[in-house]
């Protein structure tokens, strides 16, 4: 898998955003004023609950990484913070507390993917950064136009919450392809659960509260409906 082939799909979506593939009924903006900072509980909102099963890393064996697996364990980080910052900084912006939960389980998906880091001994690409900030200029890039997409309305940040996970599906597939070691899995397997429950909230609440119907981006349509029902 080429590192950012899902990220640059996401970004020509977004280039083309308004083009017809989500149908929408709903142009409103909350804003919200405060501090970014970690979230607070305020209850998850429409949807499954968000984390997938926490896994315990020192419970399976060191195992040898390939070039790939190293790659997939500092890629996944990294795009875990991705997703994690987007959310905290749309909740700013909107208010809506599943983005306010989700950040959290996003968080603790980053703290999964940090136990591997520390694990292996391996460099973490993110360390000591902050909300916005990363190593990779694609990921740079992409959270600048999720904010900006999202910013526009609550429809449109509930909207890029389904394409972050969506991307976070696929990325997590193709990886899981390309590692057979039993803690990296389990991770991974873990952080698509995760993954699968945020789509499924994020969908259900555009339908429920807003009437629109979300349709998939980057999973094929037949992937998607498997996912949501």
């Amino acid at each position: 898998m080429k590192k950012m082939s899902f990220l640059l799909v996401a970004l020509l979506l977004l280039a083309t955003v308004g083009a017809g593939c989500i149908t929408s009924t709903d142009t409103s903006t909350t804003t919200s004023s405060g501090t970014m900072g970690p979230p607070e509980d305020k209850g998850y909102g429409a949807g499954a609950s968000p984390e997938g099963t926490m896994v315990n890393v020192s419970a399976y064996p060191i195992q040898n990484l390939s070039q790939d697996e190293i790659e997939a364990i500092l890629y996944m980080r990294e795009e875990e913070k991705l997703a994690r910052d987007v959310y905290l900084t749309l909740y700013n912006e909107t208010g809506l507390p599943i983005f306010n939960n989700i950040a959290r389980s996003e968080q603790t998906h980053m703290d999964m993917v940090l136990e591997l880091i520390k694990k292996y001994n391996l460099t973490d690409p993110v360390a000591g950064m902050g909300v916005g900030e990363f190593n990779s200029t694609e990921m740079q890039e992409l959270y600048e136009k999720l904010v900006a997409q999202g910013s526009e309305s609550e429809v449109e940040a509930l909207k890029v919450g389904a394409l972050i996970e969506e991307i976070d599906i696929k990325d997590l597939d193709e990886w899981l392809k390309r590692t057979d070691n039993e803690d990296i899995k389990a991770v991974f397997e873990s952080l698509r659960s995760g993954s699968e429950n945020h789509l499924r909230a994020f969908t259900r609440l555009l339908q429920n509260r807003y009437g629109v119907t979300y349709t998939p981006q980057v999973l094929s349509e037949e992937e998607y409906k498997s996912i949501v029902g």
